[in-house]
């Protein structure tokens, strides 16, 4: 077996060394694919999330088909859950990682696709990495979605915006970590506000945080974060992101509302 790891330059802060250093702890045979420009080149110009999301599917399965083809490989493994075709099929949202459910053959990719975990919802996800003797840090892992942050940027993405964004997730992440949530994170806005700093008016960058707690991710419910820490997170984000002006929180749950925003 080898894992592909694609680095579509929208991940976390360390992320791409995380995983490979992890896969390598493993005695996993890693392929590391930079595929940085392309990911952006591929996400230019739309705007929409469903273009977004059906943008970075295509360039991810055309990706993967180069590596089949030059590992001579029939069979890709991924991890595709239940809530991700539910929320497909039931046209919520595109999750790039369901194709045959809603009628596209992957075999245009050159490849069939195993998908072992399809049946389970992400907390049997976790009882299976249990029971295999994962380490914690990847079974109790927060959920990501899979085209990352660029469904975190609302609007056109580009490598300046994923920079504002993946720092405010960082700070997002390192200042919830303790709350025993579902998912925490940070969204860049589109639009911008006036604010100010060092006493000159400023025309920013708005972030949005929010912090869910959930099951099944079918589900779920706003956290009630104490202010001091809601305080604390803006403080940061505004201090060591410049161009940011203004911080919000979410309080809507899903339903109406979806975890993500895009």
């Amino acid at each position: 077996m080898t894992a592909v790891f694609i680095d579509d330059g929208l991940r976390r802060t360390g992320e791409p060394e995380f995983v490979v250093n992890t896969l390598n702890d493993l005695a996993i045979k890693v392929k590391y694919i930079d595929a940085t420009e392309e990911f952006f080149q591929a996400l230019k110009g739309k705007r929409d999330a469903e273009e977004k999301r059906k943008a970075f599917r295509e360039k991810f399965y055309k990706t993967l088909g180069k590596v089949a083809r030059e590992e001579k490989v029939k069979f890709i493994a991924q991890g595709t859950i239940m809530a991700d075709i539910v929320e497909t099929v039931k046209g919520i949202k595109t999750q790039h990682n369901v194709l045959e459910q809603i009628g596209i053959n992957p075999a245009i990719y050159g490849y069939s696709i195993l998908e072992p975990l399809k049946e389970l919802y992400k907390p049997e996800v976790r009882m299976v990495a249990r029971e295999l003797g994962l380490p914690t840090e990847i079974s109790e892992r927060m959920p990501f979605p899979g085209p990352a942050l660029s469904i975190r940027v609302l609007g056109e993405v580009t490598p300046q915006k994923i920079e504002i964004v993946r720092k405010a997730t960082e700070i997002v992440e390192k200042e919830t970590k303790n709350l025993g949530t579902f998912q925490n994170f940070a969204v860049l806005h589109n639009d911008k506000a006036t604010g100010i700093k060092k006493g000159e008016r400023v025309y920013g960058n708005i972030i949005t945080i929010r912090t869910v707690v959930s099951e099944d991710a079918v589900t779920a419910k706003a956290k009630r974060v104490p202010y001091e820490i809601l305080e604390k997170i803006t403080k940061r984000i505004t201090n060591e992101i410049p161009s940011v002006v203004r911080c919000l929180y979410d309080i809507t749950h899903k339903p109406p509302a979806t975890i993500e925003f895009e």
